[in-house]
């Protein structure tokens, strides 16, 4: 405990810090939030230790206030700085991304708080429909104008004039209790486990009680009833007084698993994400710093809520990409929540399907338990997947208002189609592009489409009728002929709008739903569109990533995988392992019930290794086959990257910089640095990319090298340098 008078160490959440000395106004521990100055900007940040600057005492500020909001743990400390070691993002960068709520540690603002008047008469529109959505979203509770209009998505004007027309209604202000998510939660005696999920649970089970630190890798086929195992754990861990988190890649998942966790445990989890109101947020927050919310359903970013006695981190599909955050820092989620269960000494859960490799070597290094779950529950059984052979298979050209148009799905995937409707069941096509086509370019003289600020090509959304870039989001409108020599454009490749066109055309008594980003913008909107399916008010549900995962639809029978060569011949290292992953996980949407299920994948490479690795069910062979390559290439996880990404708003001084980099590097015993060489999308947002790839054996520490050699060039102020430890993307 300090006294007042001394001098603490207190780490602020800025990008460059390691920590300043304060002078302690009153008594405080290590690990309190201390509100403090710096650049006579306040920030609040956490006292991490004893000063240690040197300075003279007359130069050092007094901390402003000790704020009486929870305390973060030795352990947490450590974790921040060993996270820095780890990833070379500064501590304080760390921390920003734990003290992210703004106004946690003051009182909440007051505004204008509105209800929504769902007795309303007025035309529901398509902007009106999100609003009402957002209120859904946050169990109806009135919002603010800035809430509204930030959660919905839709503009000012929309929700003025819906205040007009008392659709949205004032209520008097009002400060929102945090007692809102204080939750209890009991077994209800819902679920009964099999043999095979109670000796899972019973292992986690045992590793909760001992309350020390082991990595267990749940690993059971689609639709094995993972989830329920891992509920039991969330129980056991709760009833010992634990907090747990539950990690999930994206959100949309909880479409289904809210309504699997409310009926296992009497009470709806608490979501973290970040689409919610500030005021959520800020309850959630304080909820969480004071121990009164212990159970979290949320994103990577969960993971640096400010926990209380966290005793279980679960991270289910541990082996999706969207685990891995490179935009605030570069960090791999669940090796991060592993770190920190390691450091704090308690259990943490991977669950998955198709366990990522790096999973799979600390398996056979005997760094994890493996708990396997080996067949589907209820008795349902896995589903037969075949190839169609796009080269002997030429698709039937479709018409649109008496325009003939090239199509995309072969005539037996047709056929199989016409005979899943015929039977009254249902059909998901797959295909991981969004829009309408990838390519709009001018036959005669090859001009594409391309967007300004970045090195990308536009691509064309038919629902929008617009260009739209997928790095920058910058829209503009079709052109009607070329902009080089006046003739007219055309549309190359395929997209999911593309593929529903298609299907409209060839199915047309067909109910379809389209599915991906663009068109599911909150999770209500995607919890309408799961119960459409379970009730049976959709025929052929066509959808990108989203629907790759997670849902179960007892009437499904038929999946349909539209390109299946798509991912399988890019730069990265991981394409086969990713693609492995992603069309074994679409695969296991189909037959989950009673009705046996079937997936056609349309490939003009049958033979290729992934594609008949996933026909033959042979996962195992191949992820060994997999591993067995990146060990003769000292591939991660047998050796190590790291990337240096340098970004600059001018070319000169993007490549005068690199130059200064590539004459300090270093030489490396075991490794060596590449580069500099243009990153595969040179431009983005009109700021100009190049990379350097560090490797190094698995036993080479990197980081301290990687470090040194930056600090030996001094970076000019329009530079970005942005460090990815173990890269998952090579853009």
């Amino acid at each position: 405990m300090f006294q007042p008078g001394d001098i603490v160490k207190v780490l602020v959440p800025n990008v460059i810090n390691r920590g300043y000395d304060y002078r302690l106004n009153e008594s405080a521990e290590i690990g309190a939030f201390a509100r403090v100055t710096v650049m006579n900007r306040q920030y609040v940040g956490v006292i991490v230790g004893p000063g240690d600057s040197g300075l003279e005492e007359s130069k050092i500020k007094s901390v402003i206030e000790i704020c009486k909001l929870g305390k973060m743990s030795p352990s947490d400390i450590d974790w921040i700085y060993k996270m820095s070691d780890w990833t070379l993002m500064a501590p304080g960068a760390v921390l920003r991304l734990i003290l992210n709520v703004p106004d946690a540690f003051s009182a909440p603002k007051i505004e204008q708080l509105y209800n929504f008047n769902f007795d309303t008469k007025v035309k529901m529109t398509d902007a009106r429909q999100s609003v009402a959505d957002a209120f859904s979203s946050n169990d109806n509770e009135a919002m603010s104008v800035n809430d509204i209009i930030n959660i919905a998505h839709v503009s000012g004007a929309v929700v003025k004039t819906m205040i007009k027309n008392a659709v949205l209604t004032p209520v008097h202000v009002r400060e929102i209790k945090d007692t809102r998510f204080q939750y209890k939660y009991f077994d209800t005696g819902s679920v009964t486990l099999n043999d095979e999920q109670r000796a899972a649970a019973d292992t986690i089970a045992t590793a909760i009680s001992a309350n020390n630190f082991s990595v267990h890798l749940l690993d059971g086929i689609t639709g094995s009833g993972k989830t329920q195992v891992y509920f039991d754990s969330v129980l056991r861990a709760y009833n010992a007084g634990k907090s747990v988190l539950l990690m999930m890649p994206e959100i949309a998942l909880t479409a289904q698993f809210m309504d699997r966790f409310t009926k296992r445990f009497g009470a709806p989890p608490v979501v973290w994400h970040s689409n919610l109101t500030s005021a959520r947020r800020r309850d959630i927050w304080r909820g969480v710093a004071r121990g009164d919310i212990r159970i979290v359903v949320g994103t990577r970013s969960a993971l640096f809520l400010p926990w209380q006695n966290l005793g279980l981190i679960v991270v289910d599909e541990e082996h999706d990409t969207s685990y891995k955050q490179e935009d605030m820092g570069n960090y791999h989620a669940r090796d991060m929540a592993i770190l920190r269960a390691k450091i704090a000494g308690f259990p943490i859960v991977l669950v998955s399907a198709t366990p990522s490799v790096e999973t799979l070597h600390n398996v056979a290094l005997g760094k994890y338990n493996r708990l396997r779950l080996t067949s589907r529950f209820g008795g349902a059984q896995m589903p037969t997947i075949e190839t169609i052979d796009m080269r002997a298979n030429r698709p039937d050209s479709y018409k649109v208002e008496e325009e003939e148009k090239s199509g995309n799905l072969s005539p037996q995937l047709c056929s199989e189609i016409t005979d899943t409707l015929a039977n009254h069941k249902q059909v998901m096509l797959f295909i991981n592009r969004r829009g309408f086509a990838p390519i709009v370019q001018c036959k005669k003289c090859g001009w594409v489409a391309g967007c300004p600020d970045c090195s990308t090509s536009y691509n064309y959304h038919k629902h929008i009728n617009k260009l739209v870039c997928h790095m920058c989001g910058r829209m503009e409108n079709l052109p009607t002929v070329c902009p080089q020599c006046k003739n007219s454009v055309s549309m190359r490749g395929a997209g999911l709008e593309k593929i529903e066109e298609e299907v409209a055309s060839k199915f047309p008594k067909a109910r379809i739903a389209l599915v991906s980003s663009d068109t599911i913008m909150s999770r209500e909107a995607l919890e309408r569109l799961v119960h459409k399916m379970e009730n049976g008010e959709i025929d052929i549900i066509i959808g990108t990533q989203i629907l790759a995962k997670g849902h179960h639809f007892p009437n499904l029978t038929l999946v349909g995988v539209v390109d299946a060569d798509m991912g399988l011949f890019g730069t990265d290292f991981r394409a086969g392992e990713h693609t492995f992953q992603q069309l074994f996980q679409v695969a296991g949407r189909a037959g989950r019930g009673e009705f046996p299920g079937r997936v056609l994948l349309q490939t003009f490479q049958p033979e290729h290794p992934v594609i008949r690795a996933i026909c033959a069910g042979d996962r195992d062979e191949f992820m060994a086959s997999d591993m067995e390559s990146r060990r003769m290439a000292q591939m991660p996880p047998f050796g190590q990257l790291i990337a240096v990404i340098v970004e600059a708003d001018k070319e000169s001084t993007l490549k005068k910089y690199c130059a200064e980099l590539s004459h300090a590097a270093p030489t490396l015993n075991g490794g060596k640095i590449m580069g500099p060489i243009a990153a595969q999308i040179y431009q983005i947002r009109n700021w100009y990319r190049m990379r350097f790839l560090v490797s190094g054996n698995a036993r080479a520490n990197l980081q301290p090298i990687v470090r040194a050699w930056l600090d030996k060039v001094k970076q000019p102020t329009n530079v970005r340098v942005k460090i990815d430890v173990n890269p998952q993307s090579f853009v």
